[in-house]
C-alpha cells in the first residue's frame, strides 16, 4: 500500500515521502480500515520534527484521525467488512490502509461525510475536555477563542455556541473572521494584530472573558492575562506561535483566575471512565447534528505537502484533509 512515511526527523518536512510499504494485518481485537479521509492536525506536523510530547522513532506513518471502511476484522473485533467507521490513534492515518483497535473505532455519523468525520474527533474532543471538563463552562458565559479559524479553535467556537455560551472569535485575519462569523454566528470577533485587550473588555462590559481558549501561546497568552474576568479560566491548548509563555503568579492571585492545561488524550488515559464518557458525548453531538465540522480542503495523498503547508502557513478555516482514496 502507499503511505506517507517520516523517514527521519527534520525541519520543513524534508524527510517525509510517499512510499510503498507492507499493508498491515489486524490482530486480535483490531480492524484493518481502508482510509477514505485523514485530517491534518498540528501534532502531526510537530512529530515530523520530533517536537511533540509523543516522539515515535522514525520511520513511522503519521496521522491521528481517520474515517473509512472496515476491510478485515481480527478475532474478537466485533466489526464486519464494509462498516463505515471513524477512529483516532497517535499514528498511521496517512496511508491507504490502517490498523486500529476496535475499541478505538466508532460508527461514522450518517450526518457527516468521510472528510468531516476525519476532521472531527481530535479537534472536538480537545474542545470538549477544555470547555466541559476543565473550564466547566456555563450558558451565557463569555468565551474568547484564539486561533478561531484553525481546527481546534473552530471546534471550540462551534462547541461553545452549542453549549449556550457567548463566543468571541479571535484571529489575525479579517477574512477568516468574516467566514467564522458568517458560518458559526459568533457573538463578536476581534482581530488580534494590533492587540485585543481593550476590545474584549468593551465587548464584555468591562468584565473580561470568563473563559479563554488559547492554542496560540506567546504574545496572545500574555495579553489574555490582561482581559480575563475575575474567577476566569485560561485554557492552555498549545503554542502554535512557537513561544511558550510564562505568567507571574501575582496575576492569577490578584485577578482570581486559573490557568488550566489541556491534553485531551492524556485526560482520557488518566481517567479512562471519564475518557469514554467524553468520546460518547462528542460523537452524540455529531449524531444529533448539533455541531458542524468544517473541511477547508480535501487533497489526495500525493499532495500531502500542500495539505501540511495549508496548516503550517495558517491558511485553513477548519481542517485540511488527506484523501488516500483519490
Amino acid at each position: 500500500m502507499r503511505a506517507l512515511v517520516v523517514e527521519a526527523l527534520a525541519a520543513d518536512f524534508a524527510c517525509c515521502a510517499v512510499r510503498e510499504v507492507p499493508r498491515p494485518t489486524p490482530g486480535e481485537g483490531q480492524a484493518l480500515v481502508r482510509v477514505r479521509a485523514a485530517s491534518v492536525n498540528f501534532p502531526d506536523l510537530l512529530m515530523t520534527r520530533g517536537e511533540y510530547q509523543f516522539k515515535p522513532p522514525p520511520p513511522f506513518v503519521p496521522g491521528l484521525d481517520l474515517a473509512g471502511e472496515v476491510v478485515e476484522a481480527g478475532p474478537g473485533a466485533g466489526l464486519a467488512p464494509g462498516e463505515a467507521v471513524v477512529g483516532g490513534a497517535r499514528l498511521g492515518a496517512f496511508a491507504e490502509y490502517a490498523v486500529r483497535d476496535a475499541a478505538a473505532l466508532r460508527p461514522k455519523p450518517a450526518r457527516l461525510s468521510f472528510g468531516q468525520a476525519a476532521a472531527y474527533g481530535a479537534a472536538y474532543l480537545t474542545a470538549y475536555v477544555a470547555l466541559v471538563r476543565r473550564a466547566q463552562v456555563r450558558p451565557g458565559e463569555w468565551v474568547l477563542v484564539h486561533g478561531a479559524a484553525g481546527g481546534v479553535g473552530l471546534a471550540a467556537v462551534d462547541l461553545a455556541k452549542a453549549l449556550g455560551c457567548r463566543v468571541i472569535a479571535a484571529s489575525a485575519s479579517d477574512e477568516k473572521l468574516a467566514t467564522v462569523a458568517a458560518e458559526y454566528a459568533t457573538d463578536a470577533v476581534v482581530n488580534v494584530s494590533a492587540g485585543f485587550r481593550d476590545q474584549v473588555k468593551a465587548i464584555t462590559g468591562g468584565r473580561g472573558a470568563d473563559v479563554i481558549y488559547d492554542p496560540v501561546g506567546g504574545d496572545v497568552f500574555d495579553e489574555s492575562v490582561r482581559c480575563i474576568a475575575f474567577d476566569g479560566r485560561l485554557l492552555v491548548i498549545g503554542f502554535t506561535s512557537g513561544r511558550i509563555p510564562t505568567v507571574s503568579v501575582n496575576m492569577p492571585l490578584i485577578k482570581g483566575f486559573s490557568v488550566m492545561g489541556v491534553r485531551a488524550g492524556e485526560y482520557g488515559r488518566q481517567f479512562p471512565e471519564r475518557g469514554a464518557e467524553n468520546l460518547a458525548a462528542v460523537w452524540a453531538l455529531a449524531d444529533q447534528g448539533r455541531i458542524r465540522p468544517r473541511v477547508h480542503a480535501e487533497l489526495p495523498l500525493d499532495r500531502w505537502r500542500e495539505a501540511f503547508d495549508l496548516l503550517a502557513d495558517r491558511q485553513v478555516v477548519g481542517k485540511a484533509v488527506i484523501r488516500p482514496d483519490l
